[in-house]
C-alpha cells in the first residue's frame, strides 16, 4: 500500500469484526515500524504492552470508560503505549533541555504511535486511539514501572464498516508562511 493511501484510509474505527485475530509476529511488525520514528537524541523511550488473549483484553476493557470499551469491542488486540520519563527532552544529568521537559517524550511517542497506526492500516487492520483510560489500573495489570507514563490504549482490529473522515480545517487557517 502506498503511504498516502494508508493516510487517506486510516480512520478512528469504533466497530470491529468479531473473531479476527492478530499474531504476535504481526504485533512485533507494528511495534518495529513504530520504533522507526525519530526520537529526541535517539532516546527511543516508547514502550508497548499488549493485551492479546481474551482474558487480558477483558482486564484492559475494565480500565476504560464504557464508551471506549464499547467502541473497541471485538478488537484483535489492545496496545497500551507508554514512554520512559526524564529521558527525552533532558540532558544526561536529568535537567530539561527545553521548556517541554517530559512533554517531549509524549511528542516522540505520538510520532511512534502514528507509525503504528499507518502500518496497521497497511496490514489491513484498523485502530482507535483512546486517551481516556484509568492509568493506575492499567499500570497494575501490566506491572508498568513508575518511570513510565501511560499515554494511550490503541485498539487494533478489522473494521466492521467504514468510518467517515471528519471535515478538516482549510490549510489557509492552519498555515502561516513568511
Amino acid at each position: 500500500m502506498e503511504l498516502m493511501q494508508a493516510v487517506n484510509e486510516r480512520r478512528s474505527i469504533r466497530n470491529y469484526k468479531e473473531g479476527i485475530g492478530i499474531t504476535e509476529d504481526q504485533l512485533k511488525e507494528l511495534i518495529a515500524c513504530a520504533q522507526l520514528a525519530p526520537s529526541w537524541k535517539n532516546s527511543q523511550t516508547g514502550r508497548y504492552y499488549v493485551a492479546l488473549s481474551e482474558e487480558a483484553k477483558a482486564k484492559v476493557y475494565a480500565t476504560l470508560p464504557e464508551f471506549n470499551s464499547n467502541s473497541s469491542k471485538n478488537a484483535s488486540a489492545l496496545i497500551v503505549t507508554t514512554f520512559e520519563m526524564k529521558r527525552a527532552g533532558f540532558d544526561r544529568e536529568g535537567n530539561p533541555d527545553n521548556e517541554l521537559g517530559d512533554q517531549w517524550g509524549a511528542y516522540d511517542l505520538g510520532l511512534q504511535n502514528e507509525n503504528l497506526l499507518l502500518r496497521a492500516r497497511d496490514m489491513g487492520y484498523d485502530t482507535l486511539v483512546m486517551g481516556i483510560r484509568y492509568s493506575l489500573a492499567i499500570r497494575e495489570i501490566f506491572d508498568i514501572p513508575e518511570s513510565q507514563q501511560v499515554v494511550a490504549v490503541i485498539a487494533v482490529g478489522v473494521r466492521e464498516n467504514d468510518g467517515v473522515m471528519p471535515k478538516r480545517k482549510d490549510i489557509e487557517s492552519i498555515l502561516k508562511v513568511l
